[in-house]
């Protein structure tokens, strides 16, 4: 059905097919026994995805000649759109079938966008020749590389959007440790396939021509898509609920028809079941918090009326919404750490193009050079998994050793600082080559890429815990996919910042050129543009101080509930806690061992 209209009764029965479907998951399945096929998938997939991100500014600059700026927007732009369209990946995954079947049919997709970029790339008919006046590419063979864009869009994006939440499904969801080792292998998988794509099939690509490199990340995909297809006997699969957005626009137009209603003295007496909420599968209710009162007139039930859909909700639905509202601030804090990230995949490549690509006697080509802070990245992320974690859960008491909101405040740090280090290195290429006609090493540009790539290392999988953990369960998918649909925005807004500076730079410096205008980049100041980026960071970050302390965890009031019912001297709720574990205990298809780890694991927190 296109929209979820369930009664009361009917929206019992979905749950109660959802948790029939989580308690006779087999003993083999889930574990990371089953997320090894997504991370084999997620590295195949990333491999070629990942390189074509670091190259395809070169592709558009000298296969279809686009200038300096229409190429990074392009760019930019199609970025955007394929992390944009993970949150459709998330709806779908969340809403009308299960995550894998949502993975395998927008990879599909992917591999006939990437086999028409192949196409493209292979025949000089399909490309445009040169021009004075760039862009020069129109008519047929625009329309064909933006549907080609289009479809690999929507494809990883697709894909993207419900990978990573099906990975955490093979959890039990109260196990944050656990969760949290599986976000830092998701990201290490990450790492090790992109390592490979920006120097293997780089340099494919460079040697054999870019149709053979696409070519290569076509085949590394549809191996990817084999693999995660012959894990299904091991996954453990979320029967889809109803649709996320309606259960939210529910509780907004319920609020807004009981607005007369007065509120009750005590919260206790709000609309509830005794199920465990429409949509939220097997999860238990979410503790009532006085943020955004006025939405809790959606669970007020009038006197004689019986609960209908879109008439009343129940305070965990009201819930719901509260966490994903609080979720809002804290995605939109995390935009402008992605618009700096933009740039490393644009303006430093072509800066890399400009400088000695040479190391004895190899020679780098500059699309490789995040190999650098990528390397970085596959030693640092065992090391804190392995290293860091345990050494500061002893001081914190935290299963991830740190909550994931300073997770990324460490990030958000980081990326200012690398963004402050490009304004630096770029004065220095461009003194070198404008003032001693002398190329600087390309190696000069892993300053910043070994700085951001640590701080993505901290904010991504931040991010991806906290918005799964933090989501109510019918909505994971859609709440993961909230990291990039950051990325989005972020890609955006960088297309924006260009067009804006232009037009405002071009007015006001004395040779009536922007900042980033033209094909040369040594006659612009794009140091001035990446020091732009730096002083916004540091801005954004207090921004994003304010509203990470002011963020309250889902569980927050749950833990203080249980550390209250602790000190009850009569420990009847204490006891009903107690029998809940064991009642876990016996449902738990992983057994003892695994019961006992959530008991660790809730006891911290």
């Amino acid at each position: 059905m296109l929209f979820s209209n369930y009664t009361q009764a009917e929206s019992v029965q979905v749950q109660e097919k959802g948790l029939k479907a989580w308690n006779k998951w087999k003993p083999e399945q889930g574990g990371f026994r089953a997320t090894s096929f997504l991370f084999v998938m997620i590295g195949l997939e990333n491999m070629g995805f990942i390189a074509n991100m670091a190259s395809m500014f070169l592709y558009f600059m000298g296969v279809m000649y686009f200038d300096l700026s229409g190429a990074a927007t392009t760019l930019t732009n199609f970025l955007g759109s394929a992390f944009l369209l993970s949150t459709i990946g998330g709806f779908i995954s969340d809403t009308y079938m299960t995550r894998l079947n949502t993975a395998l049919i927008f990879g599909v997709v992917e591999i006939l966008g990437l086999m028409m970029l192949t196409i493209q790339a292979r025949y000089k008919s399909l490309q445009p020749s040169p021009c004075v006046a760039p862009p020069c590419i129109k008519g047929r063979d625009a329309l064909f590389l933006y549907s080609t864009l289009g479809l690999i869009a929507i494809g990883s994006g697709g894909a993207r959007g419900s990978l990573p939440a099906m990975g955490a499904d093979q959890f039990d969801p109260n196990d944050r440790k656990r969760i949290s080792t599986y976000f830092n292998y998701l990201l290490l998988s990450v790492t090790l396939g992109a390592t490979v794509g920006v120097t293997a099939i780089v340099k494919i690509s460079r040697d054999s021509g870019w149709d053979m490199g696409f070519f290569i990340s076509t085949v590394c995909l549809f191996v990817g898509l084999a693999v995660l297809a012959l894990g299904k006997p091991f996954y453990r699969v979320r029967v889809p609920g109803n649709s996320p957005i309606i259960r939210v626009l529910r509780v907004f137009v319920a609020a807004f028809r009981n607005r007369t209603m007065p509120l009750p003295e005590n919260f206790d007496e709000l609309y509830e079941t005794n199920d465990k909420g429409e949509g939220s599968d097997h999860t238990q209710k979410i503790p009532h918090t006085a943020q955004f009162r006025r939405l809790d007139k959606a669970a007020v039930l009038r006197e004689g009326m019986e609960p209908e859909p879109w008439k009343v909700c129940t305070a965990t639905q009201v819930e719901e919404v509260k966490v994903l509202i609080r979720m809002m601030p804290i995605l939109l804090s995390t935009i402008i750490m992605n618009t700096c990230l933009a740039q490393l995949n644009t303006f430093s490549v072509e800066q890399g193009n400009l400088m000695d690509l040479k190391l004895g006697k190899l020679v780098v080509p500059p699309a490789s050079i995040p190999f650098i802070p990528l390397v970085f990245m596959s030693i640092l992320i065992p090391l804190y998994e392995y290293f860091f974690v345990p050494f500061a859960r002893k001081f914190t008491n935290h299963p991830s050793g740190i909550t994931p909101l300073r997770r990324v405040g460490v990030g958000l740090v980081l990326s200012a600082i690398s963004m402050g280090v490009a304004g630096v290195v770029e004065v220095k290429r461009r003194n070198a080559m404008n003032n001693e006609f002398k190329q600087i090493s390309l190696f000069w540009l892993s300053y910043q890429f070994g700085i951001f790539g640590i701080a993505d290392m901290f904010t991504l999988v931040g991010l991806l815990d906290f918005f799964y953990t933090e989501a109510p369960a019918g909505m994971r998918s859609l709440s993961t996919s909230f990291t990039f649909l950051s990325l989005s925005f972020g890609y955006y807004l960088s297309s924006v910042f260009v067009n804006v500076i232009n037009s405002v730079t071009e007015r006001i410096t004395p040779s009536k050129q922007g900042w980033l205008q033209g094909l040369n980049l040594n006659k612009n100041n794009l140091n001035l543009f990446y020091w732009f980026l730096a002083i916004l960071s540091c801005i954004n970050f207090f921004n994003y101080l304010y509203w990470a302390s002011w963020y309250k965890y889902k569980n927050a009031e749950t833990t203080e509930d249980y550390e209250y019912c602790e000190k009850d001297v009569h420990g009847s709720v204490a006891s009903e806690e107690t029998n809940k574990e064991a009642e876990t205990k016996n449902a738990s298809p992983g057994g003892d061992k695994e019961t006992s780890q959530n008991q660790e694991v809730e006891a911290s927190q």
